[in-house]
């Protein structure tokens, strides 16, 4: 078993109110349990068709946890929600031994396939917390803190890191119980306090998952996780039915000592935080190797590298005629009731602008997404970003900011006649293969946030990147035209607010790195904490490494793994 501390984390919350742990009479502090099943967050859900319109309801982990009739508000696909925190909306295949579509819960659309079992009946698995495999820590923590301003909050953490974490907000006591919900994944918990421990409870809507006992603690949490499989190798990837071919690395002139040296210094922790390195050479997949209990078939948050993605989609919406060109103006898609937000500046924004974080809003500050996305913020992400002021002529200086893409899908979103991520999964994730993956909505719950925040896999990741390696096409099949690949890959600014000034594309980074007297040029998605898709055209390669590391100013090691160990490996 390994421990690791989290006090780290924590210390954001003292700071924010107030650390004076007054002990368990008034429940202050940090409270420390463990969860009874490790396999309590991976359900089973069965649909089955009992009459027109009607559906037997399963979801089920170890056990049953809900079992209901329900019926479908559409006549031609499956649609219901249960108590208005959990809805269904999937579509018949053409085969019609599936349905597809997704499962939202709080501020997730995880994307969903049933497969026909028998007669009517359609079952498939439904991970929430991403991962496949149970909980690899069966610890958990509960910070409690008495405040000024709502009484008393609650912030759960679990031991298993791989889970992105909760956002706990709606808190309200009755009685001696604290009741809140994760906006994340949209479990509703129940603390109920004794004198001298706390019984947690953790609901899918009013449907019991699990429970546990918490005792107070006044030390800094240390979680114990389960031994992860550390027998990474430089051999070739397994075959998997996602459409990847695999190759060994050595018939494609990799140098397999310089990643087993990567690798053991992951291992090592010299490396630290790194969840998983993949490389594909001329189409190939020829590397890939997993660290801290991910692996290939857990969905990885993107953070801003799914900007990128964004970027491709309304590529393709532009394609469809969705969107006349990159030259139309913001304002010719902003909600009537929003107008009232142009002047004179701001009428000149063009999609071309957001895409290129040219905009000229202020989103270094009253249209940051710190700001925007601030849960004290009680006006709506759009009205408060479109209020924002202007700092710059659009088009003339680019300032790095979520608010353009944000802004983007609110554009794409007035011009769609279905929902956003039903068009973005036909458009571009169903002709890749890619099915796992979760979509994060903005502040409407609704609507997929453009601004970053997506889960796809890492080979998933992959493919994007050789999808535009190829200059826009997969598996032979065209998917992004080729010259909305090439415009995205143009060097149309420089960035101003971050540190090398990079040159940047339609959402895409440019870099370059010297390597054996070698300079040698990339196009990059880039998000928080770690998450890189490298295109490396010069090498025909795609190069993918998520990491966690978000709060130790480590979210460059990516790029110094691939300087350091990647390039070398594959330049002679």
């Amino acid at each position: 078993m390994f421990k690791y501390t989290i006090f780290a984390i924590l210390l954001s919350f003292f700071t924010l109110f107030g650390c004076g742990q007054q002990g368990p009479q008034d429940h202050n502090g940090n409270w420390i349990g463990t969860l009874p099943d490790r396999q309590g967050f991976n359900f089973k859900v069965a649909l089955e068709n009992t009459a027109s319109g009607r559906y037997h309801l399963i979801i089920a982990n170890t056990k049953t946890i809900m079992d209901r009739e329900v019926k479908s508000m559409s006549n031609d696909h499956v649609q219901f929600s249960i108590d208005d925190q959990l809805h269904f909306e999937l579509y018949p295949m053409k085969n019609g031994q599936e349905l597809t579509g997704f499962i939202k819960s709080g501020r997730f659309l995880y994307h969903m396939s049933l497969k026909q079992v028998e007669h009517n009946t359609y079952e498939g698995r439904w991970n929430p917390f991403m991962f496949d495999d149970g909980l690899i820590s069966d610890d958990i923590l509960l910070y409690v803190e008495k405040t000024n301003e709502s009484g008393l909050v609650a912030y759960p953490f679990f031991g298993d890191q791989r889970f992105r974490g909760t956002w706990a907000s709606g808190f309200e006591k009755k009685g001696d119980t604290l009741f809140f919900s994760d906006d994340n994944t949209g479990f509703n918990f129940r603390a109920l306090f004794s004198k001298n421990a706390i019984g947690l409870e953790m609901y899918l809507v009013d449907a019991l998952i699990t429970k546990t006992t918490l005792q107070h603690s006044e030390e800094d949490w240390e979680y114990e996780v389960d031994t992860t499989d550390k027998t990474q190798t430089t051999n070739k990837p397994p075959q998997l039915d996602d459409g990847w071919a695999v190759a060994d690395g050595n018939d494609h002139a990799i140098n397999k000592t310089k990643l087993q040296e990567l690798i053991d210094n992951v291992n090592s922790k010299k490396l630290v935080n790194t969840h998983s390195i993949l490389i594909a050479k001329e189409g190939k997949l020829v590397f890939e190797t997993y660290f801290d209990g991910f692996n290939a078939h857990i969905p990885h948050d993107q953070r801003s590298a799914s900007k990128s993605i964004s970027s491709a989609v309304i590529g393709i919406a532009l394609n469809d005629g969705l969107m006349e060109s990159v030259d139309e103006k913001l304002y010719d898609f902003v909600p009537e009731a929003y107008q009232y937000t142009k002047n004179p500046l701001k009428s000149n924004i063009r999609i071309k602008d957001l895409l290129t974080m040219s905009s000229g809003l202020d989103v270094n500050n009253l249209a940051s997404e710190d700001y925007y996305q601030n849960p004290n913020n009680s006006n709506s992400w759009l009205k408060t970003v479109l209020e924002a002021p202007m700092v710059e002529e659009p088009g003339t200086y680019a300032d790095y900011g979520s608010a353009n893409p944000f802004l983007l899908g609110v554009c794409l979103q007035e011009r769609l006649q279905k929902p956003m991520e039903r068009y973005m999964d036909e458009k571009l994730f169903a002709p890749l293969g890619i099915t796992n993956y979760i979509n994060q909505t903005d502040d409407t719950k609704s609507s997929p946030y453009f601004g970053g925040g997506m889960l796809i896999t890492p080979r998933d990741m992959l493919k994007f990147g050789q999808l535009y390696l190829n200059k826009g096409k997969w598996k032979g099949t065209q998917i992004i035209a080729e010259s909305w690949v090439e415009e995205s890959f143009e060097k149309h600014v420089q960035l101003q607010d971050v540190r090398d000034k990079n040159a940047y594309g339609y959402q895409w980074w440019h870099d370059m790195y010297t390597v054996k007297n070698k300079t040698i040029e990339t196009v990059e998605a880039r998000g928080a904490g770690g998450q890189f898709i490298f295109i490396i055209p010069e090498l025909e390669s795609v190069v993918v490494i998520t990491s966690g590391n978000f709060r130790n100013r480590k979210g460059n090691q990516p790029r110094e793994i691939l300087r350091e160990y990647l390039l070398p490996a594959m330049v002679f």
